[in-house]
């Protein structure tokens, strides 16, 4: 999972500012179930075509229910492939499955099989860390990321897909230290629920995908859905695109690995009966219980160290103040979001085939405040993404004509520098090297904006493309400048030498 939306875009407003350097929360009473309203379908169809034709969404899939019931459940757009979005096509739902690792871990705890305040090592001797400290890291504080573990001491993302099993997720962790003590500090990390679907299988006995197959998935009807580990495993239709200057392009997921925090595949129609389970405690629409409605409290309840984060749910509030139980998912190609409205019974989850701003959580926004108020708020109409798009490319294209005139004159720049020392001639060509050195380290510079969360440097293209395509474009320019004119310097000082010696 990488950094939610929101952190992108402050991230990227201070991106675009290195780009110049380089050439009341007003809350209403709380809403209620006599309050908050079913929309109709016509209505959704309608406020999700106005969000799609605002931001350019290629394709997304939208379900609404309330209580024990799917309301409506609908595709929109299209794949990359060119192929309907329906209800029944599968798409990635990212971190939406840390709700789902929670609940399988919870399951074996109501079996039996385990206690949530269990150290984890009690039933998964293989987790081991560099780190004493370790030891005492109990399964609950893995679903409410308060473990200790912290992209900052393990850099999960940039690995890429060396990991290819949830074995390997967990044998990759030995070398690992933590960054707090267990218990003391919220932090959101992959891995930990990549150890949680490891314990799945090792207490189960079986795989994490055979697991959730026959504990979640076909008692709960959701026939269409799976787990894996690498974007290798992803369907054709739950690739995604990135966005330039408005426009979607279909795009890989880049390399990584995910099973357990980000690996669930699903339709609107499976997350329709996921939503109902915990709406109708713990049952799904056909009645089959998956999880005690204890169980699905606990899922809701948050940690006290974060205030906000449960077991693999986040609580929050809608504009008018009445409570959501809610996730979101954000691949690089996709986003996905769930939320829940627990004093009207109604719950929503939107996946959307494109990574950047425009995508799940605020088409989820606008119909949580649909149902929540009776009409849902403005779509984002995209002109400020657009103009910064658009001048970010427009520095780039001009940094071409720019390096062929440098490149031109690079001969005369030697000259005019002849016989003047190397120091002096280094530092005017220093500056040069500047853009190559922030393009190398960009995802060290993104991490800091993101407070720490590991961001490889494949990932750089697809958070922030047109600043990475314009960086690329005036590093490649300074480049050819800086080697035309030291080539130069460098012919001009040798031929000046056998001039020097016959004298």
């Amino acid at each position: 999972m990488i950094p939610p939306s929101p952190a992108r875009r402050r991230a990227h407003l201070l991106l675009c500012l290195l780009a110049a350097l380089g050439l009341s929360f007003a809350h209403a009473v709380p809403a209620s179930a006599a309050t908050a309203s079913t929309p109709a379908p016509a209505v959704v169809d309608a406020v999700v075509e106005e969000y799609r034709e605002a931001t350019g969404l290629p394709g997304a899939a939208v379900v609404l229910t309330h209580g024990s019931e799917v309301v409506h459940a609908r595709g929109y757009g299209t794949t990359p492939a060119g192929d309907p979005v329906t209800e029944h096509t599968p798409m990635a739902v990212a971190s939406l499955s840390k709700s789902i690792t929670a609940l399988a871990v919870l399951q074996l705890a109501e079996d039996g099989e385990l206690d949530l305040d269990d150290a984890v090592r009690e039933h998964l001797p293989e987790f081991t860390m560099a780190d004493s400290r370790a030891d005492r890291i109990t399964v609950r504080q893995l679903l409410d990321q308060t473990s200790g573990m912290s992209d900052t001491e393990f850099a999960s993302y940039s690995r890429g897909r060396s990991t290819l099993t949830l074995r390997q997720a967990v044998a990759d962790l030995r070398s690992a230290r933590l960054a707090a003590e267990p218990g003391t500090r919220w932090e959101y990390h992959n891995p930990n629920a990549q150890v949680a679907a490891r314990l799945v299988e090792v207490v189960g006995g079986r795989s994490f995908a055979d697991h959730l197959r026959a504990r979640v998935f076909s008692p709960l009807g959701m026939d269409d859905s799976t787990t894996i580990d690498t974007d290798l495993d992803l369907p054709p239709s739950a690739h995604g695109h990135v966005r330039v200057l408005g426009h979607a392009f279909p795009a890989d997921e880049p390399p990584g690995f995910g099973n357990g925090s980000g690996g669930v595949i699903s339709t609107a129609a499976d997350l329709g009966a996921w939503l109902v389970a915990h709406d109708n405690g713990g049952r799904g629409p056909d009645g089959t219980r998956v999880l005690s409605e204890e169980g699905v409290r606990a899922l809701h309840t948050p940690s006290e160290v974060s205030g906000s984060y449960a077991l693999g749910w986040s609580l929050g509030e809608t504009a008018s103040g009445a409570p959501v139980v809610e996730h979101g998912g954000d691949l690089l190609t996709a986003t996905a979001h769930q939320a829940l409205l627990p004093d009207s019974g109604h719950g929503v989850a939107v996946l959307a085939n494109t990574g950047s701003a425009g995508g799940a959580y605020s088409l989820a926004a606008a119909l949580v405040e649909l149902i929540d108020s009776g009409s849902a708020p403005s779509p984002p109409t995209g002109t400020a993404p657009l103009a910064v798009d658009a001048v970010l490319l427009a520095l780039g294209a001009a940094a071409v004509p720019l390096a062929w005139r440098g490149v031109r004159r690079a001969r005369g720049w030697a000259l005019a520098r002849a016989g003047r020392p190397w120091w002096d001639v280094s530092a005017r060509l220093l500056p040069y090297a500047v853009p190559s050195l922030l393009m190398a380290g960009l995802h060290e510079v993104v991490g800091w904006l993101f407070r720490g969360r590991d961001v490889a440097w494949f990932q750089v293209p697809y958070l922030f493309t047109s600043f990475w395509i314009a960086l690329l474009a005036v590093a490649l320019a300074c480049v050819a400048v800086g080697a035309a004119r030291l080539v130069h310097l460098v012919a001009g000082r040798r031929r000046s030498r056998p001039a020097r010696s016959a004298t």
